[in-house]
């Protein structure tokens, strides 16, 4: 979704067909998650990495311009299960702010062909 919003706001026009696509963008994977990075003394986790991986390649008429490009954002959260509404919502913002600079990336990427 960022993605879209992402191509348009650069003045890219999105398609309902790869077929009326002058560059078709394909997304092969969007993938995100977070994993244990430390644990207390009581085996509880204080400490996540949170990550957001995408690769996608490019056509342009129907010829392969781009090959497969891996993007990955990694961010660290500390976590306070006293605060886990709050950790909740951080992480959130985090994976959103992650997915939106992931996009500019690829827009950017776009551009320079």
């Amino acid at each position: 979704m960022e993605l879209r919003r992402a191509i348009e706001r650069s003045g890219g026009q999105l398609t309902n067909t790869s077929a009326e696509a002058d560059t078709v963008v394909r997304i092969q994977r969007d993938r995100s998650g977070r994993r244990v990075l430390s644990v207390s003394a009581r085996n509880t986790p204080q400490e996540f990495e949170i990550f957001y991986l995408v690769e996608y390649s490019v056509d342009r008429g129907g010829r392969e311009v781009l090959e497969l490009q891996p993007l990955e954002m990694i961010r660290n959260l500390s976590f306070d299960e006293t605060q886990l509404l709050a950790k909740d919502r951080e992480e959130a913002i985090i994976h959103e702010a992650m997915a939106r600079d992931l996009a500019v990336l690829v827009t950017r990427r776009l551009e320079s062909l």
